[in-house]
């Protein structure tokens, strides 16, 4: 059989097919022997049980009986940085893992091997290496771009490989999406900025010319024509997760790598007419890719900033060009914490602060410092906020904030520490009193609530995709489940995840692995969703692994950095 010539193309532009090969040396900042001693940190507000503080004594990475409850044993991995995350095999029984969850359970969930099976088969390759997954394996439709590989899409894919033992298809997906960032990427006439990585990629098979053909998106293809924000966050975050799981740090130290996180990063740290340490961001950028009224400073986005900035931290040679950005990262976590712990944060007392607000306000004491109208509180958020909990809210700028409830941001400000552990352990409160909400009969609300009737005609465009209840407006999707798990277990609250797992197990197999579902409650599976969507089926696998082994947790979790504490208040009449 002859070996196909590969070409890297773009709009007809050829690239040089070589591998990408340096030798890289150690960071200093991974030492890992020192995740073996480390104390823990637990400053929990919430009441617990006699069976959980018995245990809070157990050493870090302490495996115990499975007569013991995963809420109860996962206290003894307070401290999520701290772990190092070794690439071994979870017990899950995957084709090359049989022996099942060892001494955990004698019995897995019979949806671990099937989700494990359509896993591997979402595999795609590049001559002869895995580089990523499909977006769905679902042929009953139009693909649209449901064929290609995405970096959000992949995210979960690669956390369920790095779990497993299986580090390598993580490792070329990285290196494959770096070179795809060094293309020109233009848009019309218009040329974007170097540091931008592709929103998806497509590997091309012509048979006639026995060529492989990788062919990428910047948004120039993309519903909306918007280049993907959270892209080059997800990148560096998967790039640190590879390094905790496998302890290899010649990856991260390659120069392309970290050429790649200063590009990345150099684009968000840019001058400009910024009054604030958050990140504007035109709608459509991010997961919820369609019109929604998340343009101007949408949590996901904060969060996942806010993630990356402490990542690349971790990541970044101490050198010349490293330093630098070292210096200019540490600035802008310091006013980026404050800010979104400060004027992002809602909670009981926020909300009848803000119910009581004076307008019109112009001083440096201001208090309503956005000029935000009283009036213009939604009516729901009063009956929604329960007595204790609270959570960042959708958005804030001049005289607008937008109340709604977004999963992924909130559970990676927890994950991130971007929230305090009271602010962490808050979300939590409020998830546990609005189960019906923000669960109902499918995890999880992509966010809360649905905008409906004139204000939907108004905010989407009237966009058919995105009725309420549905997709992004309300839909419920099953692979926010890895998200909420990491989280339960980074709060200490591991029962919340297990409950929405059974949940989800009750029927997400049977309908076909959907990528979302509809309704109120998630009752129905979505009108256009996809079946055997990759990330939904990933993200089940990792929420498993992650409650059966919590030490995986050290991979996706960074523990909060005391110096960025706010040590100001804006006023007395709020709360840090």
């Amino acid at each position: 059989m002859t070996t196909p010539n590969v070409e890297v193309l773009q709009n007809g532009s050829s690239v040089n097919n070589g591998d990408l090969i340096n030798n890289g040396h150690e960071l200093d900042e991974y030492d890992f022997s020192r995740f073996e001693d480390r104390p823990r940190v637990l400053n929990l507000e919430r009441q617990r049980s006699c069976d959980e503080r018995s245990l809070n004594d157990l050493p870090v990475g302490f495996s115990p009986h499975p007569s013991l409850r995963a809420d109860n044993y996962c206290r003894a991995f307070d401290n999520p940085d701290s772990l190092y995350s070794p690439g071994r095999r979870s017990g899950c029984n995957t084709p090359l893992s049989h022996f099942g969850y060892g001494m955990m359970t004698s019995d897995p969930h019979p949806m671990i091997a099937e989700a494990w099976d359509d896993l591997r088969r979402a595999l795609v390759y590049f001559r002869g290496q895995p580089v990523g997954t499909i977006a769905a394996l679902d042929s009953s439709d139009e693909k649209l771009n449901y064929d290609q590989v995405f970096v959000r899409d992949f995210v979960p894919s690669a956390l369920a490989f790095l779990m497993n033992g299986e580090p390598e298809v993580v490792k070329n997906f990285l290196l494959k999406t770096l070179r795809l960032q060094g293309w020109e990427k233009k848009i019309d006439r218009f040329q974007l900025g170097e540091g931008v990585m592709p929103a998806s990629f497509k590997v091309l098979h012509d048979p006639i010319r026995n060529t492989e053909t990788l062919m990428a998106d910047f948004g120039e293809s993309a519903i909306g024509r918007v280049a993907p924000v959270d892209s080059g966050f997800w990148w560096i975050i998967l790039l640190r997760a590879y390094t905790k799981s496998t302890g290899d740090t010649s990856l991260a130290d390659k120069p392309e790598c970290q050429k790649g996180i200063r590009l990345i990063l150099s684009l968000c740290l840019s001058e400009g007419f910024d009054t604030f340490p958050t990140l504007l961001c035109a709608d459509g950028c991010s997961m919820i890719d369609r019109r929604m009224g998340v343009y101007g400073y949408p949590i996901e986005i904060q969060a996942l900033f806010f993630m990356a900035l402490r990542c690349a931290m971790l990541l970044l040679k101490h050198d010349g060009p490293g330093k630098e950005l070292i210096e200019r990262i540490v600035k802008r976590l310091h006013a980026l914490s404050y800010h979104m712990r400060n004027y992002f944060w809602l909670d009981l007392k926020q909300l009848n602060d803000i119910y009581r607000y004076k307008t019109e306000e112009y001083s440096h004491t201001a208090v309503n410092k956005f000029n935000v109208m009283p009036d213009s509180l939604p009516d729901w958020v009063m009956d929604f906020m329960p007595l204790h909990g609270g959570y960042f809210i959708g958005n804030i700028g001049p005289s607008h904030m937008d109340f709604r409830w977004f999963c992924l941001g909130n559970c990676i400000a927890i994950l991130s520490s971007l929230a305090t552990q009271e602010q962490s352990s808050a979300i939590m409160d409020l998830i546990e009193s609005r189960w019906e909400e923000l669960v109902g009969d499918m995890p999880l609300k992509v966010c809360y609530p649905a905008i409906e009737n004139h204000e939907w005609r108004i905010v989407t465009g009237c966009d058919p995709k995105n009725t309420r209840w549905s997709y992004h407006n309300g839909g419920s999707w099953p692979v926010l489940l890895w998200l909420l798990t990491a989280a339960c277990i980074k709060t200490g609250r591991p029962q919340i995840a297990r409950r929405a797992i059974e949940l989800a197990e009750t029927r997400l197999s049977k309908d076909g692995w959907p990528e979302y579902y509809d309704g109120k409650l998630g009752r129905y599976i979505g009108k256009q969703a996809r079946k055997h969507q990759t990330w939904s089926v990933a993200g089940y696998l990792v929420a498993k692994m992650l409650l059966e082994d919590p030490s995986h947790l050290g991979m996706i979790a960074i523990e909060e950095d005391k110096h960025l504490k706010p040590v100001l208040r804006r006023s007395s009449s709020w709360t840090a």
